[in-house]
């Protein structure tokens, strides 16, 4: 157990802090106190959320099968499926046990691997057939639509290849993707189909990480897998759960960290496939009342006030990491969760925002166990908070007050670029305001940095591309017919994502397809598109073909990724100015070795602009405005620049560097000791 002391280092690293620290200190034994509760102070919080391996339906060889349920308001329930023609009979009703489970001990000829079953659940006043809440396999029927669990025990299970996998997180460089529509052509990819023909493109780009969408089986594919009816089954339109895992090992032997996008904000209100009126009570796993139902997403708030649900929810976390390898999650919706009104239409101007009594203490604590199980399961492991509101202390290590995720989504960064670009002409853009959007985060805190996610390649939103090229991206991208739209919009690409990049603290995201540019939005087949797949896609042909200028953004991509990899601890380095001129529209800055410059102003190159920069020699090791990258080759990239001797200057172990900067265009420079 921590001491108070230790508890408060959150509050002693920031001063502004210091008149809520009862309330944090509060939040941290309230933390502190559930964990001792749940665990009855015998066990870690690790050990107490196994509840996968009670609950739901087990195989034990040659002995049977075991099936159990928290279902407190059933009267009665019962196992149907294809094994006994879907009729309700004796053998396969369960019977009640303590504290509102359900058992039943069926023999080994009761069931097989593949045969589809349900609960059919009875209560004072109704019932209704439901999908276990544990359950690891669920699939739809092609033709009724229907979905039903499905006992999944196959003869020969994947065997993982690789035991133990410890990220690369130096730093870490996130591939947001979601499997059903990582593939050309018209429809629903495949786990099969990501492994074999997306991987490889991961993994030659250079990122480290893979962040999956919609693994969590939904019923409806259009919610992006945002609203979730089993939380324990991998999504069967992808593939089996073998696939899977399948896909999981073979990103690990190539590098490549797996994260999922669990969804523990809210779920599906779905009865029949959900956990919406599990067994006549509708707040079985969800807040009573006013809080019950989310405002915005016509979704169901989970009650993390009650035990039963923190052992579901902690048990879906260990679950995925131990049974899929999965090396963490990005946390969905958290500033949805922090908050009764779930920070819908708050500004969050101050400190007192965050400590007001509107925040839902069960859900930090949730989050603050979470993390908590997740790290004691394995250590290595990565989480992300999805906040907007700049939560203080939510990426802090819980043992000195914080609730333990090891990074947070830098959710400013892609706000400030959508208004830059809608709002500001070029001559407009002030590199010392792109420096402190890009810069302005607690520095304590890791965050994840990102131009674009998927939020903004949705339908009703614009991706960076086509905001800056809109319709020129159909009719004027092929390389022989580019126009000064077109010019302008892949120097801008590449320069706010070399700059988004560059000045990162902890991590990267790109969203897959948008590193070269993707011109479509994404909209899944729906009423109002005809259910059509058009849109619900990646086009990668586009980044192949060579006669048109995708490819150039992909390439830039590339290398960007590959330059600062190649500097070690690059994230944990101080970004130092170096010089700005809002009036020029130049900004430079340094990271270890390596010198940006940037130059936004979008008509005047500069000859011969000077920097007070270390001494030494400086080479150019990355153009925006490269012939490779689409650009023109306007500046000599082969001269090495030598620092001028200025004698006042040399005291500090500076000098200057002149240097020629095309318009509309960065450069990264590498610094030496002179020889």
């Amino acid at each position: 157990m921590k001491t108070q002391e230790e508890t408060l280092q959150l509050i002693k690293s920031d001063k502004w802090l210091q008149p809520y620290g009862e309330a944090i200190t509060g939040r941290h034994l309230h933390a502190l106190n559930q964990i001792k509760e749940l665990t009855n102070g015998e066990k870690t919080i690790s050990d107490f959320a196994s509840g996968y391996l009670y609950f739901g339906l087990h195989h034990i060889n040659n002995k049977g099968w075991t099936f159990r349920e928290w279902a407190p308001n059933a009267a009665k329930i019962f196992i149907v499926g294809d094994f006994n023609n879907w009729r309700e009979s004796q053998e396969y009703e369960l019977k009640r046990i303590e504290n509102g489970i359900w058992e039943i001990f069926l023999p080994e000829n009761s069931m097989k691997h593949g045969d589809f079953y349900k609960l059919r659940v009875y209560w004072n006043g109704g019932s209704g057939e439901r999908i276990p809440a544990w359950c690891r396999r669920v699939v739809q029927d092609e033709n009724t639509k229907i979905f039903s669990a499905q006992v999944w025990n196959p003869a020969n299970s994947y065997q993982f290849k690789i035991k133990d996998f410890k990220p690369s997180t130096d730093p870490l460089l996130i591939y947001e993707c979601h499997i059903g529509m990582a593939q050309d052509a018209q429809g629903v990819g495949s786990y099969e189909e990501f492994r074999k023909n997306i991987l490889p493109r991961v993994v030659a780009d250079g990122y480290n990480c893979l962040q999956i969408m919609a693994v969590q089986e939904h019923p409806y594919y259009g919610s992006f897998g945002y609203h979730v009816s089993s939380f324990f089954a991998p999504s069967s339109r992808f593939g089996t759960p073998e696939e899977l895992k399948r896909l999981i090992d073979a990103a690990h032997e190539n590098g490549l960290a797996v994260i999922m996008d669990l969804v523990h904000s809210h779920a599906a209100k779905n009865e029949a496939e959900g956990l919406g009126n599990f067994a006549g009570d509708p707040n079985q796993y969800f807040y009573p009342g006013d809080k019950h139902l989310h405002p915005a997403w016509d979704s169901l708030c989970f009650d993390y006030g009650k035990n039963e649900v923190l052992h579901f929810l902690l048990s879906n976390c260990k679950y995925w990491i131990e049974e899929f390898k999965f090396d963490g999650f990005r946390f969905d919706g958290v500033t949805s969760m922090l908050y009764y009104d779930h920070g819908l239409g708050k500004s969050f101007a101050s400190y007192a925002d965050y400590y007001n009594g509107h925040e839902d203490d069960n859900a930090v604590c949730y989050l603050t166990l979470a993390n908590k199980v997740i790290h004691e399961t394995n250590p290595n492991a990565i989480t992300i908070a999805e906040d907007v509101s700049g939560m203080p202390g939510l990426a802090y290590p819980f043992e000195k007050g914080g609730y333990g995720f090891n990074y947070r989504l830098a959710m400013n960064i892609p706000d400030f670029w959508i208004k830059t670009i809608k709002e500001q002409k070029d001559e407009d853009w002030k590199p010392s305001s792109i420096l402190w959007e890009l810069t302005n985060r607690r520095k304590d805190e890791e965050n994840i940095s990102y131009c674009e996610s998927h939020d903004q390649a949705l339908v009703g939103d614009k991706t960076i591309i086509f905001r800056l090229v809109d319709a020129d991206m159909y009719w004027h991208f092929k390389i022989s017919d580019r126009n000064t739209t077109v010019d302008r919009g892949i120097a801008l690409h590449k320069m706010i994502r070399l700059i988004t990049l560059s000045t990162l603290n902890g991590g990267y995201l790109n969203f897959m397809g948008n590193e070269f540019g993707h011109p479509e939005w994404i909209d899944f087949p729906r009423e109002g598109n005809g259910w059509s797949y058009k849109y619900a896609r990646r086009q990668w042909n586009l980044v192949d073909n060579k006669e048109l200028c995708f490819h150039f953004l992909g390439d830039f991509d590339k290398k960007m990724l590959k330059l600062i990899k190649s500097e070690k601890h690059f994230g944990e380095s101080q970004v130092v100015e170096i010089w700005h001129n809002d009036e020029d529209q130049i900004l430079a800055f340094m990271r270890k070795d390596l010198l940006f410059i940037y130059n936004f102003n979008p008509t005047k190159s500069f000859e011969g602009y000077g920097f007070q920069v270390p001494e030494g020699r400086y080479n150019v090791v990355l153009n925006t405005d490269a012939r490779e990258f689409g650009g023109y080759s306007l500046a000599d990239d082969s001269v090495e620049h030598i620092t001028l001797f200025d004698k006042e200057l040399h005291e500090y172990g500076k000098g200057w560097m002149k240097i020629y900067i095309p318009a509309r265009s960065a450069v990264v420079l590498r610094h030496s000791e002179t020889k």
